[in-house]
């Protein structure tokens, strides 16, 4: 059911509310689809705060690499808590309308989050390559200070990006109609709605999408050429296992994350399909938070010492 959008303009300029589409007619399968969400959403929350308090509270865990993964965690409940909460509203109730100034916050946390875990999982694949290739230098080259300003650069990219994204977006006239094809304030479905010809902003977003996402996919390529180099001249095989180990969690998270997003953002516009878009949004808004910590704890002999001494087991 269309949304009559002329109720939500000021002087027939631009819309001034928005509405997300509805998923199903059959109430059936939005509640199922609520259920889902709700699970994912729940265990990601409690799997990523289990994490962040293991990180801070176990002394044997403050290394780089769990500063970092300390910050994913942080990073990842943030994530899911700017568009989660909703999608899942939006999903069980007629109240599916948001605000020109609600659509835009959403906007940029979701932007501000996404593009400061592309620079994370940098700076950790970074902090893996120095582990491997120059485990005399690490602790020198990966003090507290350089992972601090690893951290510190990668949130601030991700708030640059996101006021600059959303600041673009959003000074663009929505003339209608003004029914948001998505589960959130994401850039293309909202693009779609902006009035006359926006092939120039698309053109600008690709290449943003391109420099926020393939720069850092880029540096965590090159990290992980060197540590395989590093890998393969190992004389001892028990060496090879405990370096490749250490990467596996790490290498696993980077091909779910850059694996929906390039494909949500980097493929021709003619292709996407309202349909797919929401499929991957799900997945790398809902599914890889969640597997996130369950990933990086599966395999870790130290977080899952740490996770149960944080639940006092």
């Amino acid at each position: 059911m269309s949304v009559n959008c002329s109720l939500w303009q000021e002087n027939s300029l631009s819309v001034k509310r928005f509405a997300f589409a509805k998923f199903s007619e059959v109430p059936g399968e939005c509640f199922l689809l609520f259920t889902l969400i709700l699970l994912m959403f729940l265990v990601s929350l409690t799997g990523n705060t289990l994490i962040a308090l293991a990180v801070c509270t176990s002394p044997s865990l403050h290394t780089p690499m769990y500063f970092f993964l300390a910050n994913l965690s942080l990073l990842e409940i943030g994530y899911t808590c700017s568009v989660i909460p909703k999608m899942l509203q939006s999903l069980v109730s007629e109240a599916r309308e948001i605000s020109r100034e609600g659509c835009a916050t959403q906007m940029f946390f979701f932007t501000f989050f996404g593009i400061t875990e592309c620079c994370l999982l940098a700076a950790m694949a970074f902090d893996r390559c120095m582990a491997i290739c120059s485990p005399l230098h690490y602790a020198t080259r990966m003090s507290r200070e350089v992972c601090a300003h690893l951290a510190i650069v990668s949130w601030g990219m991700g708030c640059i990006v996101g006021l600059g994204q959303t600041n673009f977006i959003f000074s663009l006239n929505f003339c209608g109609p003004c029914e948001i094809d998505h589960f959130f304030c994401d850039l293309p479905p909202l693009l779609a709605l902006a009035c006359g010809d926006t092939s120039q902003n698309e053109a600008a977003i690709f290449v943003a999408a391109i420099l926020c996402i393939s720069s850092p996919f880029l540096l965590i390529l090159y990290s992980y050429v060197r540590i395989l180099v590093a890998v393969l001249v190992m004389p001892s095989p028990e060496g090879r296992h405990k370096a490749l180990s250490t990467c596996s969690s790490h290498l696993l998270v980077v091909t779910l994350f850059y694996g929906s997003a390039s494909f949500t953002y980097l493929r021709p516009k003619s292709s996407h399909s309202p349909g797919m878009d929401k499929l991957l949004a799900l997945f790398y808004t809902a599914v890889t938070s969640m597997l996130n910590p369950i990933i990086y704890s599966l395999r870790n002999k130290e977080v899952k010492a740490a996770l149960r001494r944080t639940l006092d087991l």
